[in-house]
């Protein structure tokens, strides 16, 4: 039994798949390992079950006694069979800590020529910060080319999870975590905040982009400066709200997230938590990004409102945001 547990464990690793009923596609260098390191838990999990259970079904309609229910039984002790089955189930799951083991020293050790890029995790939106300078919503890596993450949160404790990489790590604040992986499909996928972290925690999520070798540097190069390209101030703006994550809590066609639509609020009356009404002009939109918790929205508890963008976007940023609000009717 135990040479036959053994053999499965050492089958050829699964090879890389579109996803399958418990897992969505193997698209980095270590799905198929801990996949195929799962599947062996799993049936080995599965088969004890199985032999346990049956066993106990098997005794309990052989020995079970109708006419003297309280006859006493006697037993034997058995040496060899107590021996047989602590040390084998000990065997495998020294096995099972060795794959385990493995597959996480793997995990924990990037290689020198790994693409490092910073991850800040806020209240509900990633932002990626490239090695050239780019900052953005979306995090977009080569095919085949190994990629680091420095993670860390300004706020509360956060969780990067791409379900197709199998890779997963936890953004702590006020300290740096790491993670690396090597895709190896080419598409779009999705990381997840899989630590609650409020009210908009379902909605922390970002793409992952997986470009053919050479696409990240093409795609970086037109990324590099939003107010470039030819672009207008409004148009610059967009890309700003997007880049800087704002579609997280503020949509454009007035459905209500955790804070306020920005459809048509460039001129608007607001009423304020605190009863006053204020107008959203230049002065109101730049403090409000700055300085969020000054004026809070009627409708929003100061446990909803934003954190600080001061630092995160200079004069000309705002100033293209407000060009893009005042377009958004």
């Amino acid at each position: 039994m135990l040479n036959s547990l053994l053999a499965l464990a050492q089958q050829p690793r699964i090879a890389p798949t579109e996803g399958d009923f418990w897992f969505p596609p193997q698209a980095s260098s270590f799905a198929s390992k801990i996949d195929s390191d799962y599947y062996f838990i799993y049936w080995v999990s599965a088969f004890f079950v199985l032999v346990i259970a049956g066993v106990l079904v098997l005794f309990t309609l052989k020995y079970h006694s109708k006419k003297n229910p309280k006859a006493e039984r006697t037993s034997t002790h058995n040496t060899p069979l107590e021996l047989a089955w602590s040390i084998l189930p000990g065997i495998v799951l020294l096995y099972m800590f060795v794959l385990g083991f493995e597959g996480y020293t793997d995990l924990r050790t990037p290689p020198s020529n790994a693409v490092n890029v910073d991850v800040t995790a806020q209240k509900w939106a990633w932002t990626f910060t490239y090695p050239n300078g780019v900052v953005h919503d979306e995090l977009h890596v080569e095919k085949d080319q190994p990629i680091q993450l420095t993670l860390s949160s300004v706020d509360v404790l956060h969780s990067f999870w791409v379900a197709a990489f199998r890779t997963k790590m936890d953004a702590v604040p006020g300290r740096y975590t790491k993670l690396w992986f090597t895709p190896t499909m080419t598409g779009e996928f999705w990381a997840q905040c899989t630590e609650y972290c409020g009210t908009n925690h379902s909605n922390m999520r970002a793409k992952v982009v997986v470009h053919e070798p050479g696409g990240l540097a093409k795609w970086l190069a037109v990324e590099g400066d939003p107010h470039g390209g030819g672009r207008t101030p409004a148009q610059a703006g967009e890309k700003i709200y997007k880049i800087q994550g704002c579609a997280a809590c503020h949509t454009l066609d007035g459905s209500k997230l955790t804070g306020p639509s920005f459809k048509g609020l460039f001129g608007r009356q607001e009423q304020m938590l605190d009863g006053s009404t204020i107008t959203a002009d230049e002065n109101y939109i730049r403090e409000s990004i700055l300085n969020p918790q000054a004026k809070i929205v009627s409708g929003y508890g100061p446990v909803s409102a934003m954190p600080t963008f001061q630092g995160r976007v200079k004069d000309n940023d705002i100033a293209a945001l407000i060009a893009f609000l005042r377009t958004v009717k």
